[in-house]
Order: C-alpha cells, then structure tokens, then sequence
C-alpha cells in the first residue's frame, strides 16, 4: 500500500502520481487505486491510502520483488510505503506466531 505522508493522521491531498505505467510493465503486477483521482489523463492522491501494488510470481520471493520493483517506479510527494510485507514469510516464520 502506497500511502500519504501523514497518513493515518494529517495528509496532504492534491499530489501528482508519476510512474503507474511504468510499474505495470512489470510481469504480473496489479495496481489498485484507492485514494486517486484522475484529473486531465493525470492521476493525482485524494486521500491517505493511494495505491495498492501486488504481484504474482513463480514463488512468493519472486511475487514480493516485483511488487516493491513497482513501487519503486511510482512516485508522488510524500508517498509512503512499509518495506516489511511479506519478509516473515521469507524467513519461513509465520506472521502469527511459532507453531500457527
């Protein structure tokens, strides 16, 4: 998920999204706009979650890397992201605790 500055408190509204087209060229990606607005055939935020990138993979290593390759190629002014999804899952321990 690609949030706002601020979010979940104060977040500003208004800002330019650049790169969407770009991280869908990646094999396999899905963008879900959440918090978009489309104004003149530009994308800008409208609110504190803005966009939610997925993939899929061969594995879920490679699902994982494609997803934050196409955050990677999104950029907005104070976009804010969690580089952690998915890591526990990497490391072969459960997100719910030993023996879940």
């Amino acid at each position: 998920m690609l949030a706002s500055g601020g979010y979940p408190g104060d977040y500003d509204t208004g800002k330019a999204i650049f790169g969407i087209d770009e991280a869908l060229e990646i094999p396999g990606v899905t963008i879900y706009h959440a918090g978009t607005k489309l104004d003149g055939g530009v994308f800008f935020t409208s609110g504190g979650r803005v966009l939610n990138v997925t993939a899929l993979g061969e594995d879920f290593a490679t699902a994982r890397t494609r997803a934050y390759e196409a955050v990677a190629r999104i950029e907005f002014e104070g976009r804010f992201y969690r580089s952690d999804i998915g890591e526990k899952a990497l490391t072969g321990r459960s997100a719910w605790g030993v023996g879940a």
